[in-house]
């Protein structure tokens, strides 16, 4: 596992970020789980002249300084079991203020053991797959007036076009910051009418009260009327616990669709942390009113407070009719 790791952090910065061996790196990981210790001796391996601090025997102020002398356009990697806590730094927003590169590694206690080789394999950079599948992806996105998701049985039926779609794919060409958290793969949008979404979906995994993957015994299935959930067919507990926190706080709004590339992802091969199996190879949605990248005039963002990924069975996937998913691939 180990030499898989190297190369595919190799494939990362050589390929992904484009970091030069010329430039500076500094490296900031834990040894709090077996995963964060195969990544940090990955990028030791990759990046044998970076500075390596161990987080948990150094102070913030003393990580923040290490970060002084890198100039825009070098390279900061995070190697997180939980998620670095620096005080008053939001890390990430400062290191890219600075146009630092940035790999994330987060939550990766919450893998168990036996998940990461599942984890590593994720790592692996195809940019003629990724950079491809994506851009077909969101050309069609974005053009797009109507989309269908099976998931087997049951239709979920967007009748509206789509904000303008955003590419997760190690493509940073043209974009203001380079880097992000890792593993990658996605293509994500939301219906430009929240309410022109209706219909069934049935979900495998939702995303629990801490985080983590929840796999129900059998698929869920939500009914949607005018882009909110109207009612849920064989719930779980822990689901039921869900649907009552974003209540308790506003509409169980279904905002994000996400488009999964990662093919190391599977409905069969999972990871524990959400965050991480957001990039499975199929559908994802968002239950709640929040969402980071898109404003709706009736959902104030300071407001909302709840985005809870569930993933759905995807038989097919249509695009103003067309199929652009099926057989468990993209078909674009």
């Amino acid at each position: 596992m180990t030499s898989v790791a190297a190369q595919n952090v190799e494939d990362i910065l050589t390929l992904a970020i484009a970091h030069g061996l010329q430039r500076e790196a500094v490296i900031v990981s834990d040894a709090g789980c077996g995963l964060a210790r195969i990544l940090a001796r990955a990028y030791r391996d990759c990046l044998p002249g970076a500075a390596h601090l161990d987080f948990d025997a150094t102070s913030p102020e003393a990580i923040m300084r290490a970060f002084d002398p890198l100039t825009p356009g070098d390279l900061v990697v995070l190697i997180q079991s939980t998620s670095f806590r620096l005080e008053k730094f939001r890390i990430r927003v400062e290191l890219f203020k600075r146009g630092l590169k940035v790999i994330e590694h987060p939550h990766l206690a919450r893998m168990r053991e036996d998940e990461y080789a599942t984890y590593v394999d994720a790592l692996a950079y195809d940019p003629e797959y990724f950079r491809r599948v994506g851009s077909a992806l969101k050309q069609r996105i974005d053009r797009a007036t109507a989309a269908v998701i099976d998931s087997g049985g049951e239709h979920l039926v967007y009748d509206s076009s789509f904000e303008p779609a955003k590419m997760n794919v190690g493509d940073y060409s043209l974009m203001k910051n380079v880097g992000g958290q890792f593993p990658i793969g996605e293509v994500f949008t939301e219906p430009t009418d929240l309410r022109r979404v209706n219909g069934r979906v049935r979900i495998f995994v939702f995303g629990d009260t801490d985080f983590r993957v929840n796999l129900p015994a059998r698929p869920i299935t939500l009914e949607i009327r005018e882009g909110k959930v109207s009612g849920v067919v064989d719930s779980t507990a822990a689901f039921d616990r869900v649907i009552a926190s974003i209540e308790a706080d506003e509409e169980v709004w279904v905002r994000e669709l996400g488009f999964g590339l990662n093919r190391a992802l599977t409905r069969t091969r999972l990871v524990s942390d959400i965050g991480t199996y957001e990039r499975m190879c199929g559908i994802h949605l968002s239950l709640g009113a929040k969402h980071g990248v898109y404003d709706k005039p009736t959902l104030k963002r300071r407001e909302a407070r709840h985005h809870v990924d569930i993933f759905a069975v995807t038989e097919q996937v249509l695009l103003d009719g067309d199929v652009v998913f099926r057989q468990g691939a993209w078909v674009v």
